[in-house]
């Protein structure tokens, strides 16, 4: 039998701590264990606490964010939280469990992070434009968000236009949100997103010109619509006929949930 003696002896280290003459120095196992538990209690103050406010206000944030913590970022994006997570319903009302996502124009990673928390396979976050401007320092927010939010995401610095010569791969499912105005030739980027999108496209954009019957779409960059690198605005029409004319056979168009003159189309490869 085990004497009493002998069980007390053996101990945690938490019992060992309280024992142990605080002035005699640690053996290199005892200073090797004790080291070793004070990362793991770093690690997981670092994964319950997120940043501080004043770490996130130190950067400049399109999305609201929340992290564990309940810290918040004061994204500029128009509506806010409400916005977001109402666009959220819409873009995933397809599930993307189990799948590969792309979100092209991912910036402070709002949707790449959602992505994830919805089951997604493997995510991968494309932007260059917010991540290399001085100004909006677009990576360092996406890099504190995946770093506590969703560590699992896949970021890759690259520009849209340069996936035809400098590939990222095929996805299941790719998010294009907010980015389709913003570019020089529309068309020629939705071609070469059909060519990588294995299923399905959820598009989301600024529409114009609904008043016309047909395809149309206006030319913004010299007019005061132009600012901040806006160059084109479709209308549905448009959208829906450029997505058929690059290989998708089949379009929903979804009413954003808030604003008017922005618009959600749902586009697959197969019928």
């Amino acid at each position: 039998m085990f004497s009493l003696s002998a069980v007390t002896v053996v101990g945690s280290l938490d019992c060992w701590q309280k024992r142990r003459d605080p002035e005699k120095p640690l053996l290199p196992i005892e200073a090797k264990m004790q080291s070793d538990r004070d990362v793991t209690k770093q690690q997981k103050l670092e994964e319950m606490d997120g940043p501080t406010q004043e770490e996130v206000d130190a950067l400049h944030w399109f999305h609201v964010i929340t992290f564990p913590n309940g810290v918040k970022t004061r994204g500029e994006k128009g509506g806010g939280e409400l916005s977001q997570r109402a666009e959220a319903e819409v873009i995933f009302r397809y599930p993307v469990s189990g799948k590969t996502v792309l979100d092209i124009g991912a910036w402070n990673g709002y949707f790449s992070i959602e992505a994830v928390r919805r089951g997604a396979k493997r995510v991968v976050a494309l932007d260059k434009p917010s991540w290399q401007n001085p100004a909006l320092q677009g990576y360092k927010g996406f890099s504190l968000a995946r770093r506590y939010l969703a560590p699992s995401i896949v970021p890759v610095c690259r520009d849209l236009m340069d996936l035809r010569s400098d590939p990222v791969g095929k996805f299941d499912c790719v998010l294009f949100l907010g980015v389709l105005y913003h570019l020089k030739h529309p068309l020629y980027a939705l071609e070469t997103i059909s060519d990588i999108t294995l299923e399905h496209l959820v598009l989301e954009t600024h529409i114009d010109m609904t008043e016309y019957d047909r395809p149309a779409m206006t030319f913004y960059r010299f007019t005061p619509n132009g600012k901040g690198n806006n160059w084109w605005a479709p209308n549905v029409k448009c959208v829906i006929d450029m997505l058929r004319a690059v290989g998708f056979s089949r379009i929903e168009h979804v009413a954003h949930p808030l604003h008017p003159n922005r618009a959600f189309f749902h586009a697959f490869r197969h019928g």
